[in-house]
């Protein structure tokens, strides 16, 4: 048995991508996954399909970030596939990007940005606190955004950095029921989402020469760190963020 097993867990955005493979992950080591998912109903199913062909559990909830009644409708699914039990782990990875700088950004915007990125997550912990059992493990999905300048994502870096700033306070409050809270900072990953750019030989050249190790990310390379916070193992770790970018941009490489 994995070291979840017996555990519940939910991962919003949890139908592709980083998402996917952190739904994927938990389940391999025991957990029972909510895959949470906006709009793309096979991209759902095959997730929860795949988890169970590997001997896992999962079930879907449908509800899009950023509608009115979004976050009810999550925990209407939920707490329905939860069936009476307490939840363990949330995975707040769910998100939206921008590709725009200042002079581009419209109010409209930075609203719908902060709105997905910043205002649900947080809303999300607070109706999920009451499901929440002792020694539970909240991980906030940021951004290395957050970290250095990137001109053309101003709306979406203010969003992860704000996002960023929760743990510290969630992690004080919530410490002495064991409750850990942590954000995992990834870079680049390869996924449908950045499949554009990352296609693009320059572009991906130009990635690769500002990371350490030398490669654009994988979203299984997320998901491990994930599990190991949500995991036994991550017990002594809280408040903190982790930096998964294989260490992009740390300085002039040699």
């Amino acid at each position: 048995m994995g070291f979840l097993a017996g555990k519940t867990a939910l991962v919003t955005g949890g139908s592709r991508g980083i998402g996917r493979a952190v739904a994927l992950r938990l389940a391999a080591e025991g957990a029972e996954v909510a895959v949470h998912y906006g709009g793309d109903d096979e991209a759902a199913k095959q997730t929860v399909t795949r988890i169970e062909e590997e001997g896992g559990r999962a079930f879907a909830v449908r509800a899009r970030f950023g509608e009115d009644g979004a976050v009810d409708r999550l925990f209407e699914g939920l707490t329905a596939g939860l069936a009476g039990r307490g939840l363990d782990i949330v995975v707040n990875n769910a998100g939206i990007g921008s590709g725009n700088p200042i002079a581009r950004v419209t109010p409209q915007e930075l609203d719908l940005l902060l709105a997905i990125n910043v205002t649900t997550p947080f809303f999300v912990i607070q109706r999920a606190l009451p499901l929440l059992n002792d020694g539970g493990r909240i991980v906030n999905m940021g951004s290395t955004a957050s970290r250095f300048a990137v001109s053309t994502q101003i709306g979406y870096t203010i969003s992860k950095a704000a996002l960023e700033s929760m743990a510290p306070t969630l992690a004080n409050d919530l410490g002495r029921r064991g409750i850990t809270v942590n954000t995992v900072a990834p870079g680049a990953v390869r996924t449908d989402l950045t499949a554009g750019y990352a296609s693009i030989p320059e572009v991906l050249a130009g990635l690769e020469a500002i990371t350490a190790l030398g490669r654009l990310g994988e979203p299984e390379d997320v998901a491990d760190v994930v599990a190991f916070l949500a995991g036994p193992q991550g017990r002594w770790v809280t408040g903190q963020t982790v930096d998964v970018s294989g260490g992009t941009y740390l300085g002039p490489i040699a």
